[in-house]
C-alpha cells in the first residue's frame, strides 16, 4: 500500500473514530449482536503452531466459526481458498460478505491487497458490521460506505504488513496497521484476542486462514483506532 493512502488513511479513520465517539462509548466492549456461529463447537489450534513466517496450513485453522465455511473444493472453502491471494479468497467466504462489498468500494484496494507479499488480515465477520450499523444508523453507516477515502482508511486498519499465524501475534504482544496505530494481541494462540485503539476487544472466530499472500482471522468487531 502506497504512502499516499496510508497518510490519507490516518486522516480518515480518525475522523471515523469522532463519529462513533459521538454515537457512544467506543471504548466499551458492548456484546455483539446474536450470531448462528455462537454455539458452534470450538475446535483448538494446533500447539506446536505454524511456521515461523506465520503462514499456515488447512491443518492450523481454528475456531468456533470455521465449521460455517463451504466444504471440500468448493469456492469459499480452504482448499478454494488458500492458493489465492487474500481479496480474492475473501471474495468466495461467506463470513465476509459485508467485508467484500466494503472493500469494493474503495477503487484499486483489492488490487493492492492482492499485491502485498505477506500480510496479516483481521476480517470482521458480517455480523460485526450490522454492529456498526446499529450504532451509527443506516444514514451514517451508508455514508461510511460511501466515503472512500474513509472507508479505506478503516479498513487499512485491519491490515498488518507482516504475515503472523496465531503463535506469532499473541508472542508479538501488538501489532502496527498499514494505516498506523497500533492494536493488541492477548489470550493464547488457541483463542487469541485483538484489542483496538479504542479499548474494544474483539474474538476470533476462525483463525489462521492461510491464502497465497496473507494470513487471516475472522474476527467479532469491527476495530477502531485510537483518536
Amino acid at each position: 500500500m502506497n504512502k499516499p493512502f496510508r497518510l490519507a488513511a490516518v486522516g480518515a479513520i480518525a475522523a471515523l473514530s469522532l463519529g462513533l465517539a459521538a454515537c457512544g462509548s467506543g471504548s466499551s466492549d458492548t456484546a455483539a449482536p446474536a450470531s448462528p456461529m455462537a454455539s458452534a463447537p470450538m475446535s483448538a489450534a494446533p500447539m506446536s503452531g505454524a511456521a515461523g513466517d506465520g503462514v499456515t496450513t488447512n491443518a492450523d485453522v481454528f475456531g468456533p466459526a470455521c465449521n460455517q465455511l463451504p466444504q471440500g473444493d468448493a469456492p469459499g472453502s480452504l482448499n478454494s481458498m488458500g492458493p489465492q491471494p487474500v481479496a480474492s479468497a475473501a471474495s468466495t467466504n461467506p463470513l465476509l460478505t459485508t467485508l467484500v462489498t466494503a472493500v469494493g468500494k474503495v477503487p484499486g484496494l483489492a488490487d493492492t491487497l492482492d499485491a502485498q507479499k505477506g500480510i496479516t488480515v483481521f476480517a470482521p465477520y458480517n455480523g460485526a458490521f450490522d454492529q456498526v450499523k446499529k450504532q451509527l444508523g443506516d444514514q451514517a453507516f451508508n455514508g461510511l460506505l460511501a466515503n472512500q477515502q474513509q472507508l479505506g482508511g478503516l479498513l487499512s486498519y485491519h491490515v498488518v504488513p507482516q504475515r503472523y499465524d496465531a503463535a506469532g501475534l499473541v508472542a508479538a504482544g501488538t501489532t502496527t496497521e498499514l494505516a498506523g496505530g497500533t492494536v493488541t494481541i492477548g489470550g493464547t494462540p488457541e483463542a487469541p484476542t485483538v484489542t483496538d485503539g479504542k479499548g474494544t476487544t474483539a474474538k476470533v472466530l476462525c483463525g489462521n486462514i492461510p491464502t497465497a499472500n496473507a494470513t487471516v482471522f475472522v474476527i467479532d468487531k469491527v476495530l477502531m483506532p485510537a483518536g
